[in-house]
């Protein structure tokens, strides 16, 4: 029996190059998702963070809202909310006026950072019960979507996958933050669906990984990553370096090691040399769609990685009239 093709989506962070404002960065990610519509990824998610040098995304709601409005084909959505940070309500109500406005097109992802996480779950059914989500139960006032977001738990542990299968919502695996396979979690996500009687979902696992036209350019974009990434494991948060920063910068003996560890599940190479590892990567985590992080100082080689990528995989360009799904 042949495989499904893999299908590819976009996580973006934000990054904020060395020589950006915060304000170009989310400009840049604006771009990013009309230079990618096109091209056949299936969902483009928006990230938070907070008091971070290195990301622009501190409102991903509002982010969505604007990229909803500039792209026509992709679903949209959160990769994820903080749900600990907010009221549980007024979260549903504002991805309930996005899902109203672009029926079908609307992700909601959430996870449990950023606050005391014991009453996540109760804060999750919450949110389930103002988006209609919960069969037979309404608030007081019903002002849900006709056409509800789509609810995803993200994580990287078998605690949320199994919590999302529990609920029958769909779960996303951290991947490129654990630096873990998440063959075990993704099997607790998937028994607990079929115990809820809902097979069938795969789950999703999202990857850092870069590629450009040459092996060499590859590699400067990695190394760029690299050292980003490991001076922020030493507690030196910072803009993303450029490749001629980077050129210029003497690893020190703690900065080398880490970089080592990070490399490991980075993905970075050529188009064919990433193809080839993403694909083994899907197979091995036995799902049909992979959620691609890349952060470059420079958007356009961001915009460059996705394009590359979308011809490597083939990714096939939606008709015009196409309806997401």
């Amino acid at each position: 029996m042949d495989r499904a093709p893999l299908r590819l989506s976009v996580l973006d962070q934000s990054p904020i190059g060395e020589d950006q404002s915060a304000a170009e960065a989310l400009r840049a990610s604006a771009g990013l998702a009309q230079s990618v519509d096109t091209l056949g990824y299936t969902r483009y998610w928006v990230a938070e963070h907070h008091n971070s040098p290195g990301f622009a995304g501190t409102a991903p709601e509002i982010l969505a809202g604007q990229l909803l409005a500039v792209t026509r084909h992709l679903r949209v959505g959160t990769g994820g909310v903080l749900l600990p940070r907010y009221r549980a309500a007024k979260v549903a109500e504002v991805f309930n006026v996005l899902a109203a406005l672009h029926p079908g097109r609307v992700d909601l992802g959430i996870g449990r950072a950023g606050g005391p996480a014991d009453r996540f779950p109760a804060q999750v059914e919450e949110v389930r019960l103002h988006l209609g989500l919960i069969d037979g139960r309404r608030p007081e006032t019903d002002q849900s979507a006709p056409v509800p977001p789509q609810l995803w738990l993200l994580g990287a542990g078998t605690n949320s996958a199994r919590h999302a299968g529990q609920l029958g919502a769909s779960f996303a695996y951290a991947y490129f933050l654990t630096h873990k396979p998440g063959g075990p979690v993704l099997d607790a996500y998937r028994a607990a669906l079929t115990r809820a009687g809902q097979p069938g979902r795969r789950g999703v696992v999202a990857v850092r990984a870069v590629t450009a036209d040459t092996a060499a350019k590859a590699e400067e974009l990695a190394q760029s990553v690299l050292l980003w990434r490991s001076r922020k494991d030493l507690g030196q948060d910072l803009p993303l370096p450029s490749p001629a920063s980077v050129r210029a910068h003497r690893w020190s003996s703690l900065e080398t090691e880490r970089a080592a560890v990070l490399r490991r599940t980075l993905v970075a190479g050529t188009p064919e040399q990433v193809h080839a590892r993403l694909s083994a990567l899907a197979a091995d985590h036995g799902t049909d769609e992979l959620l691609v992080n890349t952060l470059t100082a420079d958007p356009a080689d961001r915009v460059r990685s996705y394009q590359l990528l979308a011809q490597a995989f083939q990714l096939t360009a939606p008709r015009p009239d196409a309806v997401p799904v």
